[in-house]
């Protein structure tokens, strides 16, 4: 089976963009982008990779499902394609049709697609975001990989969307995660794996 994996930015406090949707606030530069770029090159935009010269092949994913928050992102920088070197899936139950060729639209609930993709053969499956698709594919999230930056932004759009859990409630066993390996930059950025306890 492959693993659905929740690879993403995070502030301190839990936030992942501003409420418009912005991921500006992140900074760029600092010893950890290279490193963590040379271990997940395909997480990086193929216009990205291109500007780079990065030619690697994909280390640890080939398959890319995104909301369509995030997949507008791409779209107001350019590109309705933002990820080509991977197999490109937007969720939206809002979208009339397929954004673009080289992505494929899933229209209703994600759970049975992401299940599907799970037990073809390849590399991982990486969501990249955002929030609430997230806190929808939760029962199928098998590994959260965290870059988690010194910033506080005090609102904007949860790590895993909101209203999880509701004021009292159980954690649930499909919630337990435990980390798996970390690595602090001297940037200040925190790169945390969690691997899902079943």
């Amino acid at each position: 089976m492959r693993k659905l994996t929740y690879y993403v930015a995070s502030t301190i406090d839990g936030f992942i963009a501003t409420e418009d949707g912005s991921v500006d606030f992140f900074p760029v530069g600092g010893d950890h982008g290279p490193a963590i770029t040379a271990q997940f090159p395909e997480t990086l935009p193929t216009e990205v990779r291109q500007a780079r010269g990065i030619t690697k092949r994909n280390a640890s994913f080939d398959t890319v499902l995104m909301g369509r928050k995030t997949h507008d992102f791409g779209v107001k920088t350019g590109t309705s394609s933002p990820y080509a070197h991977l197999r490109q899936y937007v969720v939206s139950t809002t979208l009339p049709d397929n954004p673009d060729p080289a992505v494929e639209l899933i229209p209703g609930d994600p759970l049975p697609k992401v299940r599907a993709l799970k037990r073809e053969s390849g590399l991982g499956i990486w969501l990249c975001g955002g929030g609430e698709l997230a806190h929808t594919l939760l029962p199928e999230i098998d590994q959260i990989f965290l870059k988690l930056y010194p910033i506080v932004l005090g609102n904007g759009t949860p790590l895993f969307g909101t209203g999880l859990f509701g004021a009292g409630a159980r954690l649930p066993d499909a919630a337990r995660f435990r980390v798996i390996t970390s690595r602090i930059f001297e940037d200040g950025v925190a790169f945390l794996k969690y691997s899902r306890i079943r």
